[in-house]
């Protein structure tokens, strides 16, 4: 018997990838029992965040603040700087979202310095990791900035740091690294501290995460 690949289906009933994210939108809000309780622009985010994963579920870690989209939308519209802790998110975002909210942005404007040189320098002379160093550098590109964590507690750690103690006040953060270290304390600290946010409890997160979030803003920016 000759065994017909599954494609052919596809080929012979063409869908095109704009509709298949139509359709898995709507399965998600047929799935999700979470919708129906969220404000609408919350709920642009968490759906997408959903469909970054597949997994309904995770709705039940998302946690926005109270004024957080709004802060994002206003951000993204004053054209803030964005900072990533890792280059797997800053690759990952679609300048064409970001350049439909504001002109500004490219990719010069959104930053990454965990693989600088001297971020690496200093990591390797202190024997800690290169995001509390990124973190660092990046002061003027986190204050009043948009700040994205989907890989590096450590990182957040740092930020958090800053906010306590030296005033430091970014524009909203996106606070869902993944982990196994250093990961829940890092966010439950970032949690009380009085900064827009949106994130994810617990050890789920990843820079997929992140990213999509970030382009629900985009997304709500734009209307």
């Amino acid at each position: 018997m000759t065994r017909i690949a599954l494609i052919n289906k596809l080929l012979s009933d063409p869908i095109s990838g704009s509709d298949i994210e139509t359709l898995s939108f709507a399965a998600i809000d047929v799935e999700s029992e979470s919708g129906k309780d969220y404000p609408a622009d919350e709920w642009e985010i968490i759906r997408r965040m959903i469909h970054a994963t597949g997994d309904a579920r995770l709705a039940d870690d998302i946690r926005i603040s109270p004024g957080a989209v709004r802060a994002g939308i206003t951000a993204l519209r004053e054209g803030c700087p964005i900072y990533a802790d890792s280059n797997m998110i800053r690759a990952g975002l679609s300048m064409a979202r970001l350049r439909a909210v504001n002109s500004v942005y490219s990719a010069e404007r959104v930053h990454c310095h965990v693989a600088d040189a001297d971020v690496a320098e200093r990591a390797k002379a202190a024997g800690l990791p290169r995001s509390l160093f990124a973190a660092r550098k990046a002061w003027s590109e986190l204050q009043n900035g948009i700040v994205l964590f989907g890989n590096a507690p450590v990182g957040l750690l740092e930020l958090n740091r800053m906010i306590i103690e030296d005033n430091l006040r970014p524009a909203l953060v996106l606070a869902m690294p993944v982990g196994f270290v250093h990961v829940i304390e890092s966010k439950e600290e970032f949690l009380s501290l009085g900064i827009p946010y949106i994130a994810v409890t617990g050890r789920r997160g990843g820079s997929a995460l992140a990213v999509s979030a970030l382009h629900a803003l985009c997304t709500l920016a734009g209307k």
